[in-house]
């Protein structure tokens, strides 16, 4: 009961204080959010300005930061231009005189052979008869082919008549078409047992064919290997065979020679000239040209395979002559001389720092021949650079470096 009391009471109080109090007008009302968002906006825009001048003053300070610190990383550095150089140079080395062509001279047929018509030494043509095998069981088997091409072909013959025969009597409704089916199918399978048959009679003309043997090329032979009576093993069979000829081709021979690494830049077919000495023409030289190259370093010599023609029309020079092969090796517009000191060597390439401009470039270079204080540079250098001598390690390109001295590379010494 007291609960209830207390509980009219204070809704009693609260009614009579909602009775006196004012209610709020309608302009107040509105101007009430109004001033709260312009007070949000003054405080946001405060925060703003606050945060920009923050970041502003530390971008301030970090650029004059970088700037004292850029003033004081730049190193002073001596350059070094390169010298020009003509390194224009004979180098001799040995080869092996080889022919143009040499091809052995293999049998295509078994059989035993009945007359050969060169020795060694004898020059020969292309196509010429040089000797001939007796294969008598190849001659019978190429006498059986051709009477089965004659059966096949007579059977094929009446095969045919048939077919039309039946194909004029279906006309007439004389015949039943299984007939006339069954003819046409009789001829197409005489048909082709003709072409197979004619195959076959190629196959064995060609084995015959092998019985005379031809040269290849013209050229010279310089050996013979059989003789009249031989037992001759087909070259394509897998029983022991030897070859009935060697022929080569010595109108223009080969010379083959191994160009050590540091030579190998400037070894350019066509414009690397060559001559050619042997010991039995002493004092003599043969002019020769070098064709091609191998177009890649041996790894196991460390070598760049050359080839030299050599013209030989009157046979002159001898096939497996040992001979001295002098190359002019020609003058590179781009090669220089730097100090062994002013390299830089970083991974598997041979860079050196250049100034340009106040700062570093590092560049790659190509090596040539190494002099030991010095080493020539064939590619990577201009004669206007300026190369600097002892680069630091940490020496990148676009770094700013001052020049303090600038020599030549002779006084790098």
């Amino acid at each position: 009961m007291r609960k209830l009391v207390s509980d009219m009471t204070q809704t009693q109080v609260g009614e009579q204080i909602e009775r006196t109090t004012p209610a709020p007008t309608k302009e107040a009302s509105r101007s009430m959010p109004t001033r709260r968002w312009l007070v949000a906006v003054i405080v946001a825009v405060v925060a703003i300005g606050v945060l920009i001048f923050g970041i502003l003053s530390r971008v301030k300070a970090g650029n004059a930061l970088g700037k004292v610190t850029a003033q004081m990383a730049v190193p002073s550095l001596s350059v070094v231009a390169p010298k020009q150089t003509a390194p224009a140079q004979e180098i001799i080395l040995p080869g092996n005189i080889q022919p143009y062509i040499a091809s052995p001279v293999y049998a295509r047929t078994d059989g035993y052979l009945k007359k050969w018509y060169f020795d060694i030494g004898a020059h020969v043509k292309a196509g010429q008869l040089l000797a001939i095998i007796q294969a008598p069981e190849i001659d019978e088997q190429l006498s059986q082919a051709h009477s089965t091409l004659a059966t096949a072909k007579a059977n094929l013959a009446t095969a045919q008549i048939t077919r039309d025969r039946y194909q004029s009597l279906l006309t007439k409704h004389a015949v039943a078409q299984q007939d006339v089916d069954n003819a046409v199918g009789t001829y197409n399978a005489n048909n082709a047992i003709v072409d197979a048959d004619m195959a076959n009679v190629r196959h064995y003309e060609a084995l015959v064919s092998f019985e005379k043997v031809y040269a290849p090329f013209d050229g010279v032979i310089t050996a013979r290997n059989t003789d009249i009576g031989d037992l001759i093993n087909a070259g394509s069979n897998t029983a022991p065979r030897t070859n009935l000829f060697d022929i080569a081709q010595t109108h223009t021979l080969r010379v083959y020679v191994n160009v050590p690494e540091e030579y190998s830049q400037g070894v350019k077919p066509g414009q690397t000239s060559a001559e050619i000495a042997l010991a039995e023409f002493s004092g003599k030289k043969f002019p020769g040209k070098l064709v091609r190259t191998a177009e890649a370093i041996n790894a196991t010599t460390r070598t760049l395979l050359v080839e030299v023609d050599l013209d030989n029309p009157g046979g002159t020079l001898l096939s497996g002559s040992y001979a001295e092969v002098h190359l002019q090796i020609p003058a590179h517009n781009s090669t220089f001389l730097l100090p062994v000191s002013s390299l830089i060597f970083r991974g598997q390439k041979l860079q050196v720092g250049v100034v340009k401009g106040g700062k570093a470039t590092v560049t790659d270079v190509t090596p040539g021949h190494d002099f030991g204080d010095q080493i020539e540079i064939v590619a990577g250098l201009n004669a206007s650079d300026q190369v600097i001598v002892n680069p630091p390690d940490s020496l990148v390109s676009g770094q700013e470096v001052k020049i303090v001295q600038a020599t030549l590379p002779g006084d790098s010494r």
